[in-house]
């Protein structure tokens, strides 16, 4: 991976700054990088079609071998940290005798955690490798739900959930960074839907499970809420043991590729304007290049919006349903035909966005969409025309997570540069879940009228409006770079030089 393509700050029309030089010159990384240039292209003298043919092979085995057991993960993530909602309809705030502000504060507890977290564990990931960090992640957070389903109080909750969110904070930004050090920036989209449709896929899987489950009431002396929470966190930590070998590291070291696939891999990164794939030194020029970043400021403007607006869903969904006069396991069932719609179209705004590249013009029309499904459980008198406000809310939250961060990911180039990136991104994102879990309150019921308008509002302002300013301002700047008006940057740089500017360079073109 290309050490110097981080170590860019915003994009305002200064010349890189002397902390960005300082690293960009460094000899020995410039060394190291003309040395992994000048490696043979293994397809040399081939036809275009059989370098086509061989590409797509190619692409199909990391799909194969990488995307299925990740998404197997996301699931178990997701389910894991919102099971709280199903475990409520089951009586565990009448068991552990828990205030209205008590619950609100197990699901608050979770996001402070989590988010801080998120930051650190892209440094973590590349430090210990990921099949040792996600497979040691798992174990850890699977042992934590397991005893909240033992827990008898308040504080028992409350520390399980505060470490719960400390495990769980590794996963979705280091997968999402792992899997952006696999693909082209045009085909990274469309796997990132697909892994994320995991989290809506999990909120159907969860609603039948939790039905399920909660039969096991009196089984051992337990509740069928406790029995949720610890057959779910068993089942997690089998997972994580597995993923020991089911879970594969970068593809410098990938073991499941031969020496030529893995030269294939790095080159057509390479060719993508991408040097995410070889190794690289952590340098704090990294972190301040983040923050100087103004794409990260208004890439998490963005997820903001997304984000509040999944965990008051799925955190509230069934109670939601639940409130609009269905039985607890009905409201269960209920809750599964939204979060299938949720998954579908997550993968379709997937395709289309790689398609396009147009990623900020599908994260208006989806937000658009969920505006709209908010707006009917805000306005709705009836039921059904509420119950259908929840298919149109889920249509709009969950292709815009995947589409966000993709969309962030693809604008930012540099191995811990991007790392840092989505962490600060999806940390702030997730952040937001402090809010989503104390709008819905049980003084509001049966409308939940101030939790909705709060998440219509931050649909509004932070994902639709924050999409069209970071669209604006990035079709600017493409169009300043296409003028000529960014050359100046390159001025007195070889060849190298240049290259490990990352995004900053003159000829990087932003994704709209």
């Amino acid at each position: 991976m290309e050490p110097n393509a981080q170590v860019s700050d915003s994009d305002s029309g200064s010349p890189p700054s002397d902390g960005e030089k300082k690293v960009a010159l460094d000899a020995t990384e410039l060394d190291n990088l003309a040395r992994r240039s000048s490696s043979p292209d293994p397809d040399e003298g081939l036809s275009d079609a059989e370098k086509a043919r061989i590409d797509r092979k190619l692409v199909s085995k990391l799909d194969c071998t990488i995307i299925p057991w990740l998404c197997l993960l996301y699931l178990t993530s997701f389910l894991d940290r919102t099971n709280i909602g199903n475990a409520k309809l089951d009586g565990l705030t009448e068991d552990l005798k828990l205030t209205p502000g008590q619950y609100n504060a197990c699901l608050t507890i979770f996001f402070i955690s989590y988010a801080l977290l998120e930051p650190l564990a892209n440094i973590l990931l590349k430090r210990l490798r990921p099949s040792i960090f996600i497979p040691t992640i798992m174990i850890l957070w699977g042992i934590c739900l397991t005893c909240m389903g033992l827990t008898h109080n308040f504080s028992g909750l409350m520390a399980a959930r505060w470490f719960l969110g400390m495990t769980e904070a590794g996963l979705f930004p280091g997968v999402t960074y792992y899997m952006s050090c696999w693909y082209k920036r045009n085909e990274f989209g469309k796997r990132l839907a697909i892994f994320s449709a995991a989290a809506a896929i999990a909120g159907s899987f969860g609603g039948l499970l939790a039905a399920a489950i909660q039969n096991m009431k009196g089984v051992g002396g337990k509740a069928g809420w406790s029995w949720i929470f610890m057959l779910e966190g068993l089942a997690t930590i089998i997972i994580g043991c597995l993923s020991f070998s089911m879970v594969h590291d970068f593809p410098d070291d990938a073991r499941f590729l031969s020496d030529i696939d893995r030269s294939r891999v790095i080159r057509r990164l390479r060719a993508d304007q991408q040097s995410s794939a070889e190794h690289e030194e952590f340098k704090m020029a990294y972190f301040w290049a983040t923050v100087q970043d103004w794409k990260t400021w208004t890439g998490a403007m963005v997820l903001m919006g997304c984000d509040c607006a999944l965990y008051a869903f799925s955190l509230f969904l069934p109670t939601i349903i639940n409130e609009l006069g269905y039985s607890s396991t009905r409201a269960q069932l209920l809750s599964v035909p939204p979060y299938a719609a949720g998954a579908i179209l997550t993968v379709v705004i997937g395709f289309v966005s790689d398609r396009t590249g147009q990623r900020g013009l599908c994260n208006v029309a989806a937000a658009l969409i969920g505006m709209a499904g908010f707006s009917m459980l805000l306005g709705g008198k009836t039921a059904a025309v509420q119950y259908a406000g929840t298919f149109l809310g889920a249509l709009g939250i969950y292709p815009c997570i995947a589409n966000t961060v993709t969309w962030t990911s693809n604008n930012t180039e540099g191995v811990y540069k991007r790392g840092i990136t989505l962490g600060f991104v999806i940390g702030w994102g997730n952040l937001n879940g402090i809010v989503s879990s104390n709008i819905y309150r049980s003084q509001d019921k049966p409308r939940f009228i101030p939790g909705h308008a709060v998440v219509l509002g931050y649909m509004t302002v932070f994902l639709f409006g924050g999409s069209i300013v970071q669209h604006v301002l990035l079709r600017r700047e493409n169009a300043m770079r296409r003028a000529g008006k960014r050359d100046v940057w390159m001025e007195g740089k070889s060849e190298k030089e240049i290259e490990m500017l990352g995004d900053r360079r003159p000829d990087f073109l932003y994704t709209l």
